[in-house]
């Protein structure tokens, strides 16, 4: 089981690069899932056709979905969602708003890492390649677990300590105090959701299953960013297995030239201060990368006869330690 998490800057084509990846995977005969767990969904555009929250097949040994926060929601969420919108309600809030302000920033990435989980458990799938969010999101992302674990051990400590002894004793004599405390059964959906996530990170930081790829532009912003996240990668435990660097102009680039030779030397840049890490490169097209055709020569050009399935490096590439 394998399962591949493609990130990068927004705007670097990582959807392209990873949809290209598992039509290669799938190619080779893995049976292989491409899901999107970015909120700006571009699978459906690169494979140009409609794509859901459900699993659907779009050619041999290839199933692709675009995750939906609103379909896991009731699920996971409902008691807390219930809750958040009643104590927002209570403030004066609009009954519709309110519900709506209960969705907390960060619910698309939460859930998503829970179906990765439930997924890459269904042995339906040999290879899961996760269309990731952009880089700051992803890190977000990988925070989830230890914040949410703070939170929930915050919940239970004041409840044990506070809520039962003094306050819901003085709740019989007042609704007002009754509808502001947390119910048990928000915070056993808090529970059940922070076993997952602690799951999650496991296999995340499996490094004999999970790797992570960054996608990026020969560009200054880009690079800075990547290297911030290849940093903050190796500090959660995740293993970086390779760099692809997108849209690099041809040598003989016309009019373009003068920028073609701004892009090499940020390329030998990237080859320094990223080795030894593998770095792939694609060239940029004349025209956009859209449907299977396109996808096929992409992935032609990022991985020729290799298979984007295994594991490319296997070592980290540094680690942080603390002394004294």
């Amino acid at each position: 089981m394998r399962i591949i998490i493609y990130t990068g800057k927004g705007g670097v084509g990582k959807t392209s690069v990873a949809a290209a990846a598992a039509l290669r995977a799938a190619s080779l005969g893995h049976r292989t899932l491409i899901l999107s767990t970015d909120a700006a969904h571009s699978l459906s555009d690169v494979f140009d056709q409609d794509l859901g929250h459900e699993t659907k097949e779009i050619s041999q040994n290839l199933w692709a979905m675009e995750a939906n926060v609103y379909n896991d929601l009731e699920e996971n969420w409902g008691a807390v969602r219930a809750h958040i919108a009643r104590l927002v309600a209570l403030q004066g809030m609009d009954e519709v708003l309110a519900d709506e302000a209960a969705i907390l920033p960060g619910m698309d990435e939460l859930f998503s890492l829970a179906r990765i989980k439930e997924l890459s458990e269904s042995n339906n799938y040999d290879c899961i390649i996760v269309d990731a969010a952009p880089t700051g999101e992803t890190l977000r992302l990988l925070a989830l677990p230890q914040t949410l674990s703070w939170s929930v051990k915050l919940l239970r400590r004041a409840d044990h300590y506070i809520i039962k002894p003094l306050v819901r004793p003085l709740a019989k004599f007042s609704p007002g105090i009754e509808e502001m405390l947390t119910p048990e059964e928000v915070i056993v959906a808090l529970e059940n959701m922070l076993k997952k996530l602690t799951a999650m990170k496991k296999l995340l930081a499996d490094t004999s299953k999970t790797t992570v790829r960054l996608v990026m532009n020969p560009e200054k912003m880009v690079i800075k960013e990547s290297k911030r996240a290849l940093t903050y990668l190796n500090m959660y435990g995740l293993l970086v297995d390779s760099v692809i660097v997108n849209r690099v102009l041809a040598p003989d680039s016309g009019y373009l030239e003068g920028w073609r030779a701004i892009q090499q030397r940020y390329l030998d840049e990237v080859a320094s201060d990223f080795a030894p890490l593998p770095i792939q490169q694609a060239p940029q097209y004349a025209a956009q990368v859209v449907g299977q055709v396109g996808l096929k020569q992409l992935a032609l050009d990022l991985y020729g006869d290799n298979d984007p399935a295994k594991i490319m490096f296997e070592h980290t590439v540094f680690e942080i330690t603390k002394q004294n």
